[in-house]
């Protein structure tokens, strides 16, 4: 038998045959998992009972198991609360169900203030608000936005707007007819509030609901002869009628349901869900998953319910599922409980919800195809391009972190470096560091490529040999220099090379290194007078592409930035009323001068160091006469 930590032995041995939640901690005291059971004695034992049973996610997780904690439930609804409040306030690594833990986007209403905004949010708050989705791809968010905001007169921007405060003008949004005007006091919050009410029900599918209320709005203005406002509702009516007509008629009752399949291959799968709303089919979207540790069918979508429906969602009377969950009655129950009325989570077997259902699994084992197809494309491009690099070029191992590295600078000025870094074939930008050259002076392209290679890796290894001292792991996350790579990659051909190699030999550095020339795309390696030219088709030729490309455009930024910032310096030098510590007061406090620039002469004033004659200066630098005219009529 295996041995696992003695605190965990422990717990094994005195674990109650109750219902809870269980929560599993690895040495740094994360959690990894938290899971419910009917019986924590049976369950959690079943993780240490012949693990070679386990599939390797569970044993990679049972590995990192260093301490068990548990919470008892008073039944299985009480422990499944519990799982789903515990697994959105930990976001336990063995928990998260939706694939790359992308946190899809949201339509979020915040009903508490006088006039509701209606924006995107990427996760779900306990805030009061109302949210709608989860939306999968921005182009599916797009369309809704475009619709609410063609369809109602909402406000679109993001101004802080109360009853009884100071009118503004109007914007052009107004003039057009797409905003009601909340920030110049052309309409109270009641009145609003109506609007928004209906793009509630509009998100929610109920477009019978609202149009039976635009039509008695229309009849009634036309009964006054107020045939401008008829027309306006209207308008909004035959919005509404077009967005019914793309919706497909696939239920013969009016009721609300979503319908859940999963798709599974290896460990890939897919939910896919039909949304249905008064019989009408208004979306379907589908969600990548990783399926959690050895979960059947029916235990993801129970998961997945538990993941993505919540108090602010909308929860619709019916679920279909393809697979019969575990305990249905519990999600009923709790389902139940956040909609405030019944909801039925069915398995049907005939008849035309069984359609409904074996439809959206066609769906999910379609859309797992293209993803698998597209991750196959995908895996190629990186770690079959990294592949054949090894092969191509002889090296010692697979390039899994590539450092790419190119100089820039305009004539001499402001001369920069920066390095970019490519892990497992992707670009990972947390990973850059830039440079400012500080030895060279002029346009030296191959002094400037010394130094910074130089400074690169002296960092590196002091870092490295500090952590040795210290006995942490030479692989252990963190440091600004670490890791080390496999492949350094210069933008160049045999003379930045040949830098390079000075530079190796003068730090005993054994890391494979090349040049790549832009112009004809030769390959420059060490000990080969020859470039080597790869098929312009090559993978591994165009991954050393995108290195480069990367580390080039990221340069440029770099020296752009520079140079702006270098710019406006020397014009606030001309300046005789901002010296040398109010220039540095004014970054310190607008850190940047996009935001100095959008500053007002208030907030200007308000920077410590600064009076009013220096602001005003300052202020008419950025706006020129619109500057002037303040200053006269202040006068």
């Amino acid at each position: 038998m295996a041995q696992w930590p003695k605190e965990v032995e422990e717990t094994l041995k005195n674990l109650p045959d109750h219902p809870g939640v269980y929560l599993m901690r690895d040495a740094q005291d994360t959690i990894i998992y938290v899971g419910k059971a009917i019986s924590l004695k049976r369950r959690v034992r079943q993780y240490f009972q012949s693990t070679q049973k386990h599939g390797a996610k569970v044993r990679a997780m049972v590995a990192k198991i260093a301490r068990i904690e548990y919470i008892l439930a008073d039944g299985e609804l009480e422990a499944l609360i519990l799982e789903c409040n515990l697994i959105k306030r930990y976001r336990p690594h063995y928990n998260i169900l939706l694939k790359d833990d992308k946190q899809y986007p949201y339509v979020r209403i915040n009903l508490k203030e006088p006039y509701p905004q209606v924006e995107i949010a990427r996760r779900i708050m306990d805030d009061g608000a109302r949210y709608f989705g989860p939306y999968i791809g921005a182009h599916s968010l797009r369309d809704v936005l475009n619709t609410l905001k063609k369809t109602f007169p909402i406000r679109t921007c993001k101004k802080a707007i109360a009853p009884g405060m100071r009118p503004e003008r109007p914007c052009l949004n107004y003039q057009i007819g797409a905003c009601m005007a909340p920030c110049a006091g052309l309409v109270t919050p009641e009145e609003y509030r109506e609007v928004i009410d209906q793009v509630i029900l509009f998100l929610s599918g109920k477009y019978e609901d609202i149009v039976s209320g635009l039509q008695e709005k229309m009849a009634d203005a036309a009964s006054k002869m107020e045939y401008e406002r008829a027309a306006i509702y209207r308008d909004r009516i035959a919005m509404i009628d077009r967005v019914m007509q793309r919706q497909k008629a696939i239920s013969t009752g009016l009721e609300d349901r979503d319908v859940l399949a999963l798709a599974e291959e290896g460990p890939l799968g897919v939910v896919q869900v039909t949304n249905i709303r008064a019989g009408k089919m208004i979306g379907s979207q589908h969600y990548p998953v990783n399926p959690p540790l050895e979960a059947g069918p029916g235990e993801i979508l129970a998961d997945f319910i538990t993941q993505t429906y919540g108090e602010d969602t909308f929860i619709p009377r019916e679920i279909l599922v393809a697979s019969p969950l575990p305990s249905p009655e519990v999600y009923e129950q709790w389902l139940s409980e956040k909609r405030g009325g019944r909801v039925y989570v069915l398995c049907p077997q005939r008849g035309e919800k069984k359609r409904l259902v074996e439809l959206t699994q066609d769906n999910a084992k379609e859309r797992l195809r293209r993803i698998l197809q597209k991750e196959q494309v995908e895996h190629q491009r990186t770690i079959g391009a990294m592949e054949d690099l090894q092969k191509i070029l002889h090296l010692p191992k697979v390039p899994w972190r590539i450092e790419g590295y190119d100089n820039s600078n305009i004539q001499g000025t402001n001369p920069v470096s920066v390095m970019v870094v490519a892990e497992g074939g992707k670009a990972n930008p947390k990973a850059y560091r830039r440079f400012k050259v500080k030895t060279v002076e002029g346009p030296n392209d191959y002094e400037t490529m010394r130094e910074v290679l130089t400074r690169r890796f002296t960092h590196g290894f002091a870092e490295l040999q500090k952590r040795r001292e210290e006995g942490i792991p030479d692989d252990a996350p963190g440091g600004k220099f670490l890791p080390l790579p496999d492949l350094v990659l210069i933008d160049g051909g045999k003379g930045q090379l040949g830098i390079a190699l000075e530079v190796w030999e003068e730090l005993g550095l054994d890391i494979p290194v090349l040049g790549l020339a832009e112009r004809y795309e030769e390959v420059f390696l060490p000990g080969r007078s020859d470039p080597v030219v790869l098929p312009r088709n090559s993978l591994a030729l165009q991954l050393l592409q995108r290195v480069r490309d990367e580390a080039h455009r990221f340069g440029i930024t770099f020296h752009r930035s520079l140079r702006a910032k270098s710019m406006v310096q020397s014009a606030l030098e001309q300046l005789p009323q901002v010296g040398p510590a109010r220039r540095r007061a004014l970054f310190a406090h607008f850190g940047t001068v996009s935001a100095m620039e959008k500053a007002t002469l208030e907030e200007i004033c308000a920077v410590p160091g600064m009076n009013r004659p220096a602001a005003q200066a300052l202020y008419a630098h950025f706006h020129g006469e619109q500057a002037e005219k303040q200053r006269e009529t202040e006068s």
